[in-house]
């Protein structure tokens, strides 16, 4: 039989043992220097420790299993988006929706407005048609179908910082440099469609959605070949015609190309707006011919309907997954005038996040733009993302958070990474990529059911080529045998 004196010195020292020596996430000592192997890949690849840092550390260890010049200053291209998503879920909570309401200033009678329709947006991130067809539905059956007055447009819940949408790249056109708006339909793009008809030696062009504002020009020549950059051999130019545009498309489209399809911006979000609600709200009886402007909803105007979007649980998964731009510029926004005050602004929302870190005692070089690291002046230590990751997985929305990030060989942007690896499904790992810049952050499980923080930053000229690519494989090669 045990003594008591026994019992009481193996109790005292459960605890020692259980953080000691049945847990095995405590690293002892932590590497500073890049481990033989990866050095050797790091060789091979054409690359040297110059504009590289590297943070990996267990998530219920007390200090890193390996930081690399971890708290160096570095451009973080689009991982920068857990920062916000993962203060956005902290300080909004995973259930918060964004609303989108409809008022009326006028008397109705027998299902006809006899005045204005106004229509208030609070930043809503995936306002994607069939949602906008819902929305109006829903305001169809208000009893409103007839509009005698004009439609307006309450934009005021966002300040945003007016930008040249080809500032970033020199590519206006293109979605994802789509500034955040209160009142945003479908990102304000459009998919444009073209297919090849031999029969006629001609090419249809066709567009989803096609707001009523938006017109197509189509000078395209079929022409045969082989159909390598087919979107370089197309021209666009917009010409804008009224509260609208006239998109003209000429140049070449060779027939063995079949059909493809290209997503572009050629209009602002109030023209979108209104091309849409005219399309829409005819399509499903309703009645309009009035105006399209922009104003303020009046004080003595009356609720009609007031919409939801999803959760926010819901929409970091498209964010965080698929990396998107806008919507993450939307969350940054709506943070500031959420938490803050109306109207938000981008200072406000970054505010918001500086305050985040300071209350969770993580401190670093953070330098935020837009919040979805579609920049060159964004700057963030590795160190500084881990601890975040750290946080964020201690936190009692880990779950939510998690489940966000792109599974490798599974889904998003990592959906093609490490497939015929032992590492496949093993990783929720956010990508980032830009002009010499390659990054990756996020959660591993090792082969020994551990589970790890993981961040590479990588700013180099040759980064964000397939090279950096592998030297990112070979890092979460090594933190799988952990």
């Amino acid at each position: 039989m045990m003594s008591i004196r026994k019992f009481l010195t193996l109790n005292s020292l459960l605890p020692v043992l259980v953080i000691w020596g049945l847990c095995p996430a405590v690293s002892a000592v932590t590497v500073t220097k890049m481990p033989a192997g990866i050095a050797k890949d790091m060789r091979r690849l054409g690359f040297n420790s110059r504009g590289l840092s590297v943070f990996v550390q267990a998530v219920d260890a007390r200090k890193p299993l390996l930081a690399v010049q971890d708290a160096v200053s570095r451009n973080p291209a689009s991982v920068m988006k857990l920062v916000t998503t993962a203060a956005a879920l902290d300080r909004l909570g995973p259930a918060y929706r964004w609303k989108t309401e409809v008022y009326s200033l006028g008397d109705i009678q027998d299902g006809t407005l006899l005045g204005n329709l106004y229509i208030k947006g609070y930043g809503d991130p995936y306002m994607v048609p069939e949602f906008f067809w819902k929305f109006l539905r829903d305001v169809l059956n208000t009893g409103v179908h007839d509009i005698q007055g004009d439609l307006v447009l309450d934009e005021s819940y966002f300040d945003p910082k007016p930008e040249d949408p080809g500032g970033f790249d020199s590519r206006p056109l293109r979605s994802y440099n789509v500034s955040p708006k209160a009142l945003l339909v479908n990102f304000q793009s459009m998919q444009f469609r073209f297919r090849p008809d031999r029969s006629n030696n001609t090419v249809h062009v066709t567009a989803f959605p096609h707001p009523t504002t938006v017109h197509i020009d189509n000078r395209l020549s079929l022409t045969r070949g082989r159909c390598g950059y087919w979107k370089n051999k197309i021209h666009i130019k917009v010409i804008p015609q009224g509260t609208g545009a006239i998109v003209r498309f000429s140049g070449r489209y060779a027939q063995s190309c079949a059909e493809r399809g290209m997503y572009r911006v050629v209009t602002d979000a109030p023209s979108y707006l209104e091309g849409m609600f005219r399309k829409l709200w005819v399509e499903q009886g309703g009645r309009f011919k009035g105006n399209v402007r922009t104003g303020r909803v009046p004080a003595d105007a009356t609720l009609l309907h007031s919409g939801e979007s999803q959760s926010l649980t819901e929409l970091i998964r498209g964010i965080n997954k698929f990396s998107n731009n806008v919507m993450t510029r939307q969350l940054l926004l709506t943070l500031g005038a959420d938490v803050k005050s109306p109207p938000g602004t981008r200072a406000k929302g970054i505010a918001v996040i500086r305050q985040w870190l300071v209350e969770n005692r993580i401190k670093g070089p953070l330098i935020m733009d837009n919040g979805a690291g579609l920049s060159r002046t964004s700057r963030i230590s590795a160190r500084q993302l881990g601890q975040i990751l750290l946080l964020a997985y201690h936190k009692p929305y880990m779950a939510e958070f998690m489940s966000s990030l792109p599974i490798n060989a599974v889904d998003g942007t990592m959906s093609h990474r490490l497939q015929a690896s032992n590492l496949a499904g093993r990783m929720h790992i956010k990508t980032g990529s830009l002009d010499n810049v390659r990054s990756i952050a996020g959660y591993v499980m090792s082969r020994s059911g551990r589970r790890f923080v993981v961040v590479m930053l990588h700013n180099h000229r040759r980064a964000n080529t397939y090279r950096g690519e592998q030297l990112q494989d070979a890092l979460l090669q090594w933190v799988f045998k952990h």
